[in-house]
């Protein structure tokens, strides 16, 4: 074989090779890989849980709040004459128990005792006359008629008697269990009914429930405002997260944990994070297929909780996000 002809065929050979290499060469093992998101964008709406006459606001739009800020408050003076008289309810369900509980006076009890008294002298009296006018009867000096009447006055003093002695063990024995613990129960129903008073009068005041930047203050001082109707919108500041996707191909690259770093367009500063999520499924997933060069096309999100954050983050900003191995191994 002429050394020409060997010359041309290690080329080719070599040219096949070259060719069969960069053909199947996976872009996502060589490289620094990049992927790019935004600083995901996280605000509340900061509402009343009464309705009312909005009476301050103490932020105006761009201010930052701390966590449990007084942000505004309602004119309070309804729920606090509400809170009033729940309260007022509360002390004469209390005194009502424990008027059950302690049962009756000594007074009662003597006063009792007493008409029992005056019922057995009363008794004995129709007594002792039903007798006398029985023996005059059997005798024909008095008529039958006249000994009836005796006999009905001595049972219904018999009758008072018996009267007076239960009412004298009722007062003795004091109010039935059943009464007692209806009152216990009037009594929890009236302290919860304060205790909704009480929240009440605490929700008229607006609280930041965590740091951020007032985005805009939809209420002005005087307006009626209802109950979940938007007042102020919040921001969040901290924790910031970077919302990112990823291609299938690189899923193995981001999983949870996985140190990287963000850069924005605007400085120079390196921010380090963290991959916090990632996404069980696709998002902007087209219809099935099967081919393997469309599966490529998924795309799964991820978040990134960026640890040194500060005013060079703000809410929407386009972000470039690197594994930090990449970074270093550069």
């Amino acid at each position: 074989m002429s050394p020409v002809r060997l010359v041309a065929i290690l080329a080719i050979a070599l040219a096949a090779t070259a060719g069969y290499r960069w053909l199947n060469w996976d872009q996502t093992d060589h490289g620094p890989f990049q992927m790019y998101g935004n600083v995901d964008i996280r605000e509340v709406e900061l509402a009343f849980r009464q309705p009312g006459r909005l009476a301050k606001t103490l932020f105006d739009e761009g201010a930052s709040v701390k966590a449990g800020d007084v942000m505004a408050e309602l004119d309070a003076q309804p729920y606090r004459e509400a809170l009033a008289v729940a309260e007022a309810e509360v002390q004469r369900s209390r005194a009502e128990l424990e008027k059950l509980r302690r049962g009756n006076r000594p007074q009662e009890i003597a006063q009792a005792l007493e008409a029992v008294r005056q019922a057995e002298a009363v008794f004995h009296n129709a007594e002792s006359d039903f007798k006398r006018q029985s023996g005059l009867a059997a005798s024909g000096s008095a008529s039958e008629r006249v000994a009836d009447a005796a006999r009905s006055a001595r049972d219904q003093a018999q009758a008072a008697l018996a009267s007076a002695g239960q009412a004298l063990e009722l007062k003795r024995e004091g109010f039935r269990p059943e009464d007692i613990a209806a009152a216990a129960a009037r009594l929890r129903g009236a302290e919860a009914r304060a205790t909704q008073a009480k929240t009440a009068v605490s929700d008229t005041r607006l609280l930041a429930p965590a740091d951020g930047i007032v985005i805009s203050r939809v209420r002005e001082v005087g307006s009626m405002v209802n109950a979940s109707a938007a007042v102020y919108i919040l921001s969040f500041r901290d924790p910031v997260y970077v919302r990112a996707y990823v291609s299938e191909p690189n899923l193995g690259r981001v999983v949870p944990g996985t140190k990287v770093t963000v850069r924005t367009d605007s400085n120079d500063k390196v921010y380090q994070g963290q991959i916090g999520f990632v996404s069980p499924r696709a998002e902007f997933t087209p219809k099935s297929v099967e081919t393997t060069d469309l599966r490529t096309d998924l795309v799964y999100r991820l978040r990134i909780v960026v640890a040194n954050a500060d005013d060079g983050l703000r809410q929407g900003m386009p972000v470039t996000v690197r594994l930090a191995t990449d970074v270093i191994g550069r």
